[in-house]
């Protein structure tokens, strides 16, 4: 078993004071006792860290961070070393070096902003975040040698930071309230919900979810294998080791308490690093790693206990599923007789679950939702429907169990999701007869689009919307078509001209609108490859043409009549696909020539609100664009009447 050591500290205890700014000796004796010394702070605290920020000290400062102010505070001269007003707050606090930015960073993430002060209170990184910011981490993300900034905020989603550029983002199902670096792009991380896990880059490892709240996390390598386990300290008083690769627990520990937090060191400055737990009634355990003789295993006294318990359990389980066989087989052989009072067992074989999702408007804008449909393709009945899904359902799971007046071979369940992003449903039913005491489990997997809480709306009703952000795509029309189709819950009627369309969605939420206007760029290079493909088509076919004739005579002369029938019927066949494809070819023409016309309308126009030689530059400047197919360069010429900037 690994070493514990249990006692009650001495530690420089934080407490609120008068609110006069103390620029040294803040560090007081308590009256109580000698053996404790009480750090005056002026305000509540929110945030508390320390670690090396200026290197020429060598030694550890003390990071404080209140709701307007952050101090650093040299404990071993009872000194500041600077203290900043913060106007954002500061949640959450790290230290450490961010990127290409030489001096150590205390960096401070509040109300939407994340900003990073050197030992001198140098203000040298600032930016903002999608929201405000519970959790920070530094973290080699992707493996360039360099530390990025891992920002978990209350929008529920995880931010990655390449010192102010933001190069991923994870979204998870509630708020992120601790992360902690691992080793490598391995992090973990934990929610407000007691869901805690890891990720390694942009891929989640693994995550478990407790009924507890997680309060703290820290990679420690507690059981001497190399690799650092998953740490947490739960609300219910428990400690416990999970690792990084599956999430198994390896070491468990109990609290009389919540567990306030977990921080390794050197406590008893014996050489010899440990992880020490500390409780909010102040109980602190440390514990040593486990030796090599332990082979990582920290539970092995209770293995053995857990192996035969795991066996029992399974042998528990096979005996169900044999009973099962065989109640199954003795309902196959009085089927027929049961069928005769309507007491049928077993279900046929082509029985199949469906499901579709549809918008329900509902009676007001408040019951707006998105309904799952789920039936069976016979007579059978839906007894019970579990689905799991994240951030949908309290708890991330929903049982569905209608009365026994309410049976049906069709089940609807309403969805909400709160944030806009694709879910998988987890779907799982029990089918049978109404009269069944046995039932078959169908599970299958359906995903919820995107955008499923937004309803198609007719564009001549919809309230366009004040804001607006325009962009261009390289993308052809139909590729948005099939994004629309995707991304949103449409009508199986619905149906979209070419460019220009517009299409408008009402907010399922809070009724507000959605309006996306395609319109047609960069037509002229489609009609050119269009009629490029069509000419080659055209001479593929003609070469086809002249060969199946030389058969279809050779035929003719041996007497062959049977060949010459089928080699002029595919002649037919091909001069019919070629008259069809001249018509395409003619129709592309005349868009093309439209096309030209209207780009060549718009140069003269451009052209004409110059006078002089900058009109004769103009014209020439666009066709040049033209040539080169630079159409952004096209469009900045006809605004300002220059390619440079």
């Amino acid at each position: 078993m690994i070493s514990c050591w249990i006692l009650r500290p001495v530690f420089y205890r934080p407490c609120l004071c008068s609110r006069q700014k103390i620029n040294t000796n803040r560090i007081v004796q308590s009256n109580q006792d000698a053996d404790i010394s009480l750090l005056n702070i002026n305000q509540g605290i929110t945030c508390l860290t320390s670690g090396v920020l200026n290197p020429q000290l060598g030694y550890d400062c003390l990071l404080v961070g209140t709701q307007t102010n952050l101090l650093a505070y040299d404990v071993y001269n009872n000194s500041d070393l600077f203290y900043r007003e913060v106007s954002d707050g500061a949640n959450a606090i790290v230290l450490g070096k961010l990127g290409d930015i030489s001096p150590p960073l205390a960096i401070i993430g509040g109300n939407c902003a994340l900003q990073g002060f050197d030992y001198e209170g140098n203000d040298h990184f600032w930016t903002v975040t999608g929201d405000n910011v519970r959790s920070l981490a530094l973290c080699d993300f992707d493996d360039d040698g360099k530390t990025e900034l891992l920002v978990g905020s209350e929008d529920f989603d995880i931010r990655v930071f390449k010192e102010d550029e933001i190069v991923a983002e994870m979204s998870e199902t509630e708020t992120i309230t601790a992360l902690s670096p691992m080793y490598g792009s391995r992090f973990g991380y934990a929610l407000a919900n007691g869901t805690v896990g890891v990720y390694n880059k942009a891929a989640r490892y693994w995550r478990i979810k407790s009924k507890n709240q997680a309060m703290s996390i820290h990679a420690f390598d507690l059981n001497s294998d190399g690799v650092c386990e998953l740490i947490t300290g739960w609300s219910n008083g428990k400690v416990d080791a999970r690792s990084d690769r599956t999430g198994e627990v390896i070491f468990k520990d109990n609290f009389a308490s919540s567990i306030a937090g977990l921080v390794e060191g050197d406590y008893r400055m014996d050489g010899s690093t440990q992880l020490i737990c500390c409780s909010v009634d102040g109980e602190v355990r440390g514990y040593l790693p486990g030796g090599e003789e332990m082979k990582g295993n920290l539970m092995d006294t209770s293995a053995e206990q857990d192996l035969i318990r795991e066996l029992s359990q399974k042998k528990q389980n096979l005996l169900l599923e044999l009973k099962n066989y065989e109640e199954n087989a003795k309902a196959e052989l009085t089927t027929q007789l049961k069928e005769a009072d309507g007491q049928r067992g077993l279900i046929p074989a082509n029985t199949q679950l469906q499901t579709a999702l549809a918008v329900n408007l509902g009676s007001d804008s408040q019951s707006a939702h998105v309904e799952l449909c789920i039936s069976t393709t016979n007579d059978t009945i839906i007894r019970a429907v579990l689905i799991f899904a994240e951030g949908i359902f309290e708890g991330e799971s929903h049982v569905v169990h209608p009365s026994a007046q309410n049976l049906s071979g069709c089940v609807r369940v309403p969805l909400t999701p709160p944030k806009d992003v694709p879910v998988d449903l987890h779907i799982k039913a029990f089918v049978g007869y109404r009269n069944s005491t046995q039932f078959h489990v169908f599970e299958l997997t359906r995903q919820l689009p995107r955008f499923s809480m937004y309803a198609l709306s007719s564009p001549d009703s919809a309230t366009e919307p004040l804001s607006y952000v325009n962009c261009t795509m390289n993308e052809r029309p139909q590729r948005i078509i099939m994004w629309l189709n995707q991304s949103f819950l449409l009508p199986e009627d619905a149906e979209f001209q070419s460019a220009p369309f517009q299409v408008c969605f009402t907010s399922l939420r809070n009724a507000g609108q959605l309006c996306i206007k395609i319109k047609p760029g960069g037509e002229v290079d489609e009609h050119h490859a269009v009629n490029e493909r069509l000419t080659a088509d055209m001479a593929e076919h003609s070469n086809l043409i002249r060969s199946m004739l030389v058969q279809a005579e050779d035929a003719r002369l041996l007497g062959d009549m049977k060949s010459m029938k089928t080699r002029y019927s595919e002649l037919y066949d091909l001069n019919r696909d070629l008259i069809n494809q001249y018509k395409i070819r003619c129709n592309n023409h005349t868009e093309l020539l439209n096309n030209l016309k209207a780009v060549n309308l718009a140069i003269q126009r451009a052209g004409r609100l110059r006078v002089g030689k900058p009109k004769t530059q103009v014209i020439s400047a666009c066709r040049d664009a033209i040539r080169s197919s630079n159409f952004n360069t096209l469009f900045r010429i006809m605004r300002v009447g220059t390619a440079s900037s």
